[in-house]
């Protein structure tokens, strides 16, 4: 397991834009890394997710267009920009990472209690 330490979240206004910024330690190199989110009252979303080698990244299909993922290795930190922002996207946002299930199936290994470790989560609250 890596240990993973998300930053970045706050208060937004509507239309803007933030990053979210996840720091990872240990042995993170030849993990996918990703974010999921989870709005009060709702079940947890699978956001996006970024391949090893940065090579292949996957979106959850209520945020494509408006969010990109991606990954610094020789920083150990994986970056989530969030471009346009609405009410819509409050939520506490977590960093996640996998060494062996790969991001398409990153929903639905979530459901199962799949993926290997976790961040603690970031809150982003977006004003109207």
């Amino acid at each position: 397991q890596v240990q993973l330490v998300e930053s970045g979240g706050g208060l937004v206004q509507a239309g803007g834009s933030l990053r979210l910024s996840c720091a990872a330690s240990g042995r993170n190199v030849f993990y996918t890394m990703g974010w999921f989110r989870q709005a009060p009252g709702k079940e947890r979303e699978f956001v996006a997710a970024i391949s090893s080698s940065g090579q292949n990244i996957y979106y959850g299909d209520s945020v494509k267009g408006r969010f990109t993922i991606s990954r610094d290795n020789a920083k150990s930190t994986v970056y989530l920009q969030i471009n346009r922002v609405n009410p819509e996207d409050t939520a506490v946002y977590y960093c996640a990472a996998d060494p062996i299930i790969s991001g398409p199936l990153w929903q639905i290994a979530s459901a199962r209690g799949r993926i290997g470790s976790w961040g603690q989560g970031t809150q982003v609250t977006v004003s109207s």
